[in-house]
This record gives structure tokens, C-alpha cells and sequence, in this order.
């Protein structure tokens, strides 16, 4: 509201022109460039008089009724309007109910894909290789036969020991004959003792030589068998290494090709020294343990499996420990030499209060979570935190399932404020396993060298 104007701010009335206006005008000298000069307009005292009696009169009424003439400055000037205090601000965030669920507890490591068998085929028996049987990439089952080497070598030697053997056997015969006319002529005193033991001594020489000539069969027969090379296990074989019409010999490095077993498979991989304990009590409690095998990135799950066994000693290099997992890979997911990232299940936390990573702030002295209240305002809650995993984390005190936590938009926010949150979720209490959110997450706490 404006204050009353004063007497001095009244204006005065214009004054009357006078009779003599036109010869004073006359009487002005000419100026020197030729330009008439304005008519000096000239009052008279009985104007001033009444100037000054009229402000005088205002001023006098102005004191004796400030209200009146306040209520009519302001008809004439309108006060201005008063200023709008601004609206509070609003800050979107994004929030994410508390619920209650089972946590699970994993133990991340760096593993290879290990083949339970792995055999390198070999030809046992010089020769050219005439035939390969298998295909390659083929799944092969004990006894199927892979390649054939050329047996004709091996059974021209199976004749000639048999033949031997023939011989042999005939001298043998001869031999017993003999003996038996020398003991019938013993009776008579016709022949010597010396002649009759040096006869049985012949046969037990012609019996030796038929069990040598034996031998001699078998193990012509036994190379010739080896001319027919079959699987010793089932599995998948590999790449062919030699090609048909190429000589191999016995105890080549290279050999034939190479078979896997992929079913089952195992995996071995590592984690770090101070949680073997954690397995042991783990394992000790449930009596197996299950291992999920991703790909490299941490995205892909392949297989599902079983601890099976843990190393009997610490790596020093590394300060890690090995353990092996074994998987039924019906589906082939796994391969020899693949490299994987294992994740072995420890722990079960049931019915743990349950919300994202993301929503835990740290305070120079405590954690603490943003809580959105029915009137879209905020609440700062000091919490107190568990165990956590992947992208989940376990509160146990300072949140309850159903609580609305802040996730996104935390730096814009302070105690009190006013926010909106996007895609507003339900506020029940959820139950069930809680996933550990993206494997990914997990890479970083991956363990290993």
C-alpha cells in the first residue's frame, strides 16, 4: 500500500494568462538568426497566492483525514500485487519396494572344462593305415571300430609260427614214441638208464618248443588284432590327424585322433583360500553343493551340476584352492579346454528383508536409504545391512518389507523432499528365492587368478 501523498505533491493550479501577454511578447528584441523566441508566459502575484492557498489547504485536509485520502490514492494507483511464494520442487526418482525372500549365496570362480577321459588314439603295429571308420566330430561307443592298418604282414607271421608249431609237434611225438620203446626195454637190461633219461629230457624239449611256438601264435595274432584299432571309451572323437595310405608306426606322439568322454563332464576352477572354510561347513551341512557354469561374459548360464571334490592343497602362487564340479552335459553345452565362470551356491539366507544394491547410500558414519512416505515426501532411514549378492543386499534393521527405497535420483534428493516416482510399484511383500540379479554383476567378485 502506497502512503498518502503530501501537500507539496498536489499539483498547482496553471496559471492565467494576463492581459498584457501579447506586448510583452512584442517588446522581446528579435534574435539574431531570425527565429521568433516563445511567448514568456508570466503569472501574476494573485496566481501564486492562490497556489499556494489551495496547497495549503490540501496539506491541512491530507492531516486531518490520512484514511480518506489514503482510500483515494489508492483508487487512483492500485497497490501492486503481492508476490507468490513458488511451489515446492518435485523430483522424479525411481523406487523399488522392500520385500521378504529367500537370498541365495554364491561363491564366483574362474574354471576350464575338463574331459573325465581323454585318449589319443594310436596304432600299436607298424603298417600302412588302409582304412579310417569314423567321421569327424562323431560320437563313438566302446568297441566301434576307427581305423584298420594293412594285416597282411602279420598274417604271413601267423602262418609261419603256425608251421613251427606244426614241427614242433611232430618231434614231440617222435620224441614220446621213443621214450616209451626205451622204458619197455629197460625190463630187459637191452638199453641204459642214461640212454632213457636223456630221452625224457628230449621231450621236455619238444614240449618247450610247442609252448614257445604258442607264444610265437599269439602274439601274431595279437598284432594282427591290433590291425583292427577300435575305441577304447565312449565319447566324442576329434579332428582326423592322419589320412589313409600314410604309414604310422607304433607309439607315434601324434597318433590317430583323440577321444573325449563329454558325458558326464566336470569343471575345475578356483576360489579364494579364506573360503574354504565357508565350503566345507556348507558341504558338510547339505552333502552336495550345486555349481552353475556361464559363458564368458557372465551371461549365459550353460550347465547345472554338482561340487564334487576339493583340492588337498593351497595354490601359493595365487592363494587360491581347486575344486571340481561335475555336470551331466546331455546337451553338449560344454566342451573340453572351455573356459567358464563358476558359481557354487553356499548359502541360503530365508526370509531376509531384501532390496536393491543401488538404494544404500554410505554416510561418514552409517548406511543409510532414502524412504518414500504417503505424502511423496522422503525420509532418510539408517540401516543395517547383510550379506549381498549381485545386485540384491540384505537389510536387518531400518527397512521393512513394503517400504518404498529409492534407487535412481538419489544425488537430487535430500531429507524432506518432494519426489515422484516413476512406474509407482506395489508395496506388497513379496516371497519366494530372490535371483542374484544379472551374473554379470557378480564378474567383478569373481575369484581366481
Amino acid at each position: 500500500m502506497l502512503p498518502p501523498p503530501s501537500p507539496t505533491d498536489i499539483a498547482a493550479p496553471a496559471a492565467v494568462p494576463r492581459d498584457d501577454a501579447p506586448a510583452a511578447a512584442a517588446a522581446e528584441p528579435p534574435r539574431p538568426d531570425g527565429v521568433t523566441a516563445p511567448a514568456r508566459r508570466s503569472g501574476s502575484w494573485l496566481s501564486t497566492i492562490l497556489w499556494l492557498t489551495a496547497l495549503a489547504a490540501a496539506g491541512a485536509y491530507a492531516a486531518r483525514n490520512p484514511a480518506e485520502v489514503r482510500t483515494l490514492w489508492e483508487r487512483v494507483v492500485p497497490p501492486p500485487p503481492a508476490a507468490k511464494t513458488p511451489p515446492p520442487r518435485i523430483v522424479p526418482v525411481n523406487a523399488t519396494a522392500a520385500r521378504r525372500a529367500d537370498l541365495d549365496l554364491f561363491l564366483n570362480g574362474l574354471g576350464s572344462v575338463v574331459a573325465f577321459n581323454t585318449v589319443t588314439i594310436r596304432s600299436r603295429v607298424d603298417g600302412e593305415l588302409v582304412k579310417v571308420a569314423f567321421a569327424e566330430g562323431q560320437v563313438v561307443h566302446e568297441g566301434d571300430l576307427l581305423a584298420e592298418i594293412d594285416p597282411r604282414t602279420y598274417e604271413v607271421q601267423l602262418t609261419q609260427a603256425e608251421g613251427q608249431l606244426a614241427r614242433d609237434q611232430a618231434a614231440l611225438d617222435a620224441a614220446k614214441l621213443d621214450l616209451e620203446r626205451y622204458e619197455s626195454l629197460a625190463g630187459l637190461k637191452q638199453i641204459t638208464a642214461q640212454q632213457i633219461d636223456s630221452q625224457r629230457a628230449l621231450v621236455r624239449q619238444c614240449e618247450a618248443a610247442l609252448q614257445i611256438d604258442r607264444g610265437v601264435i599269439d602274439n601274431v595274432r595279437l598284432q594282427l588284432g591290433y590291425c583292427r584299432i577300435t575305441a577304447p571309451i565312449s565319447g566324442r572323437i576329434g579332428l582326423r590327424l592322419v589320412d589313409p595310405g600314410n604309414m604310422v608306426r607304433a607309439g607315434e606322439a601324434a597318433g590317430l585322433a583323440v577321444i573325449a568322454q563329454l558325458h558326464p563332464i566336470s569343471v575345475v576352477f578356483t576360489i579364494p583360500q579364506d573360503e574354504i572354510f565357508r565350503v566345507q561347513r556348507a558341504l558338510a551341512g547339505a552333502g552336495q553343493l550345486a555349481v552353475d557354469a556361464y559363458n564368458r561374459d557372465f551371461r549365459t548360464k550353460l550347465a547345472t551340476g554338482t561340487l564334487s571334490a576339493i583340492d588337498n592343497q593351497v595354490d601359493p602362487a595365487t592363494g587360491t584352492v581347486r575344486l571340481k564340479a561335475v555336470f551331466p552335459n546331455d546337451d553338449d553345452s560344454l566342451f573340453p579346454n572351455q573356459f567358464v565362470n563358476a558359481r557354487l551356491l553356499v548359502e541360503t539366507l530365508r526370509e531376509a528383508t531384501v532390496i536393491p544394491l543401488a538404494a544404500v547410500q554410505h554416510g561418514p558414519e552409517s548406511k543409510f536409504v532414502y524412504v518414500v512416505q504417503p505424502d511423496s515426501t522422503v525420509s532418510l532411514r539408517t540401516v543395517e545391512t547383510g550379506a549381498a549378492q549381485g545386485e540384491i543386499i540384505a537389510v536387518t534393521g531400518g527397512v521393512e518389507p513394503g517400504d518404498l527405497v529409492v534407487t535412481d535420483g538419489i544425488d537430487k534428493i535430500a531429507n524432506k523432499a518432494k519426489v515422484a516416482v516413476r512406474g509407482l510399484p506395489g508395496k506388497g511383500a513379496g516371497q519366494g528365492a530372490v535371483a542374484a540379479g544379472p551374473p554379470a554383476a557378480d564378474a567383478a567378485r569373481a575369484a581366481g587368478p
